[in-house]
């Protein structure tokens, strides 16, 4: 698709977000979207969010689409809501993890490359890495929270995710076997994407 390639090679998404409690900056959906939009012409992006239940857990799966007429190119992101989050009622968590499928999900569709953003780079303040695994808020580590994103990117429902993993819980993975899964989702996404182009 013309329209995607070309927004893929202009679009500029800065990172113009600051937390001043993680002392980063990033980039929010919001930015990616302002950034897209006069590089859309007469095409038409869409983003949609669907809930989804496995066991006792509840998914956002963000689709971002892009329509120039003739074809369409869709993309799908998943982010697991937090059990809780202190100062959040229910709707916020559950905008929080929608706003982040929806993130991943630009990401994805216009190859926007987020290696050094926070959440691979976030510190919190902290030089020196802690001897124990650093969890997040959403109580996965690092390794963890990224094998999650990928699993959203590699597959389009929970069916092929929990068929993928095996019955083993993403939260119960070490960093090692964090690393070699993300090694073959990123294998499968690259085949995605080639069967797509």
């Amino acid at each position: 698709m013309d329209l995607l390639n070309k927004i893929q090679q202009k679009l500029h998404a800065p990172k113009d977000s600051f937390n001043d409690f993680g002392k980063y900056k990033y980039r929010s959906c919001e930015s990616i979207l302002e950034a897209v939009k006069p590089l859309l012409g007469s095409g038409i992006l869409t983003l949609t969010d669907e809930i989804i239940s496995c066991g006792d857990r509840y998914y956002v799966k963000a689709t971002a689409t892009l329509f120039d007429g003739d074809k369409e190119v869709r993309v799908d992101a998943f982010a697991r809501e937090a059990e809780s989050k202190k100062g959040m009622d229910d709707a916020q968590v559950t905008g929080s993890a929608s706003s982040y499928a929806r993130k991943y999900a630009l990401s994805g569709l216009f190859c926007i490359d987020d290696t050094k953003d926070s959440d691979a780079t976030n510190k919190h303040g902290k030089e020196t890495p802690a001897p124990a695994r650093k969890q997040s808020a959403s109580g996965l580590t690092k390794y963890q929270s990224r094998v999650d994103e990928l699993l959203g990117l590699a597959f389009d429902n929970l069916g092929d995710i929990e068929k993928f993993l095996e019955g083993k819980a993403v939260a119960d993975m070490t960093d090692d076997e964090c690393v070699a899964i993300g090694k073959k989702l990123n294998t499968i996404i690259d085949m995605k994407n080639d069967m797509k182009g």
